[in-house]
Formats: C-alpha cells, sequence, structure tokens
C-alpha cells in the first residue's frame, strides 16, 4: 500500500510563462473591450436622455409663447 502513496499526489505542471503571459493578455483585452462597452452604453443612455429632454423643453417653450 505505501507504493501507491505517492502515485496521485504529483503536482500538474505550471503552464509556461509565455502562455501565462499570453492568457494575461487576452484577460486584460476583454476587460478593456468591455469596460469600453459599458461606457459606450452609459453614453448612450445619456444622450438619450438629453435628447427627451431637449424635446421636452422645446415643446415647454413653444406652449409657453404660443
Amino acid at each position: 500500500m505505501s507504493s501507491f502513496q505517492g502515485a496521485g499526489a504529483e503536482k500538474p505542471e505550471k503552464p509556461s510563462l509565455l502562455k501565462r503571459a499570453l492568457a494575461f493578455l487576452i484577460l486584460a483585452l476583454v476587460v478593456v473591450i468591455a469596460v469600453r462597452i459599458l461606457f459606450n452604453i452609459i453614453a448612450a443612455v445619456f444622450w438619450i436622455i438629453v435628447g427627451v429632454a431637449a424635446v421636452i423643453a422645446v415643446l415647454w417653450a413653444l406652449k409657453t409663447l404660443l
């Protein structure tokens, strides 16, 4: 039984430094793209709100003047 103790206890090999660096770069790129998409969505919602507010302001001004 003592001959089987080390059979399952082997540590898996770590990926090479190049593979780890490539994986880090891919993750960083995905994070940057996700943040830019999120920022653009927030900016689009902001400009839609500004546009709606401008239309409401024009309608109010016309109603007040006419």
